[in-house]
């Protein structure tokens, strides 16, 4: 049996663009600067989100308390995209609905993160003091609340997505899987319906603090992701993309308009070293069956030398295509680049504007990918 058709039925998008597809396309095509903050973590600037009114997705207060920034921003955007895709108000479709979501961990208690780093300077043995403080200070209970499969389930409870559900972590690469997983077991006929995506919250010192000592992070201004040789790194943006993937004879089924297919979705994790990059991303863009894409959206961080390879190998790639690069529309947002790069690639496509467009993300530290999205009736 052949493999089935994977379309894209929903969207929903927030970031510091703004809230929905028109406000993404529009920031993505204006070229211009994203909103940006560039004083309360100073040096190190970071593109918050345009505060949605979550009212709209999130009705009880009681709900909205009791998550935190990252995880109200997904269980937004989930409802928006399955509002989009037809699917909200139907009980029966959402209780068949599988969920993946790409996140990372939970929020920090900055106070008792502060009184061990204070305490390890003076310790006569780091060692023991951490292990100390790891096991006195630290509230269980609020590590448990942050745990990033809590994001599935606060979907599961606000919009009544209860078929099974998947939760990847480990930066760019997750996003990738999430979609990768979801469309494979949709194209194989093991499911119908899928809700995917991811949500990040840049505005915490405890995420600027460890990639800070990772040395990826971009300062002290902002500039273009691919002109960032002054100061390499990314800048973090606070936001959230879900996508309802499907398959095509269902969505006809059930009357929903396909906006794009998801043609393919590639992945590797190739070591490290001088023209990997470039050789993986050669490789994923074979495999994926681009051939000359009408444009190409990529994730590039603007770390030092990953980003030049990715750069050069998409004007070898596909000469001609404009390029744009996440991070200066939405900024970099890790485990949901991806996610963001489907939806974006798939609202071009739903307008008329691309036949065929090609995302990649490039994780700063590991993983590649290469997404496939095409017109829904475009020859496989």
């Amino acid at each position: 049996m052949s493999a089935r058709n994977v379309v894209i039925t929903g969207l929903g998008l927030v970031s510091c663009a703004g809230e929905g597809v028109e406000a993404h396309l529009a920031a993505y095509r204006s070229g211009a600067a994203p909103r940006t903050d560039a004083t309360t973590f100073a040096p190190y600037p970071v593109h918050p989100v345009a505060p949605p009114g979550l009212d709209g997705q999130i009705p009880k207060k009681s709900d909205q308390r009791q998550m935190e920034a990252w995880q109200r921003l997904g269980v937004y955007a989930a409802g928006l995209a399955l509002d989009a895709a037809g699917a909200k108000a139907d009980a029966a479709l959402k209780a068949a609905m599988h969920l993946v979501v790409a996140a990372g961990g939970g929020e920090r208690d900055y106070a008792v993160d502060g009184q061990i780093l204070t305490g390890l300077r003076g310790a006569a043995d780091p060692g023991a003091f951490l292990n100390e403080r790891l096991q006195n200070d630290l509230r269980p209970t609020l590590f448990l609340a942050q745990l990033s499969n809590l994001l599935a389930g606060n979907i599961a409870i606000v919009h009544g997505v209860t078929g099974a559900s998947r939760t990847f972590m480990g930066e760019e690469a997750s996003g990738v899987d999430a979609l990768r997983i979801a469309r494979a077991r949709i194209a194989s006929g093991q499911n119908e319906i899928f809700l995917v995506g991811g949500s990040y919250n840049a505005e915490r010192a405890d995420v600027l603090l460890i990639h800070e000592m990772g040395g990826h992070l971009r300062t002290p201004g902002y500039a273009p992701v691919f002109a960032r040789e002054d100061g390499p790194g990314f800048i973090l943006g606070s936001g959230a993309a879900f996508l309802v993937l499907e398959a095509a004879e269902h969505a006809a089924a059930r009357g929903a308009r396909a906006l794009a297919r998801l043609a393919a979705v590639e992945s590797d994790r190739t070591p490290r070293r001088p023209g990997a990059v470039s050789g993986s991303i050669a490789a994923l863009w074979a495999g994926s069956g681009l051939a000359r894409p009408d444009a190409v959206i990529s994730g590039a961080t603007g770390c030092a030398g990953i980003t030049a390879e990715e750069a050069e190998s998409l004007g070898r790639l596909a000469p001609g295509a404009p390029v744009r690069a996440l991070g200066d529309v939405t900024g970099h947002t890790l485990e949901a680049a991806a996610p963001f790069g489907a939806a974006l690639a798939a609202a071009l496509v739903a307008q008329g504007g691309a036949r065929e467009v090609a995302v990649t993300v490039v994780g700063h530290r590991r993983g590649e990918g290469v997404l496939r999205i095409t017109a829904p009736d475009e020859a496989p």
